[in-house]
């Protein structure tokens, strides 16, 4: 059985209706979309999809940080830059 991530799930046929009541009914939720009982896509609102993508940015960022630990660090004057 395949597992939903989201509080609230709607069929694809009830979205092509009205995808903006959809939206609203979800209230800043995510959504899941299914076809046939099965998740095919999430819904997720702007700011939260915003939010998510800043946080992986911060992962990727961390993660440079820790690879570059190791390394010895070089001086230079900001004339040398």
């Amino acid at each position: 059985m395949q597992r939903v991530e989201a509080n609230i799930a709607v069929s694809v046929s009830d979205l092509k209706k009205n995808p903006s009541q959809v939206m609203a009914q979800a209230a800043g939720e995510s959504v899941a979309v299914l076809n046939h009982n099965r998740v095919m896509a999430y819904m997720v609102p702007a700011a939260r999809y915003e939010a998510l993508m800043e946080h992986m940015d911060d992962l990727e960022l961390a993660d440079t940080i820790k690879q570059r630990a190791d390394e010895t660090p070089v001086r230079v004057s900001l004339d040398e830059l």
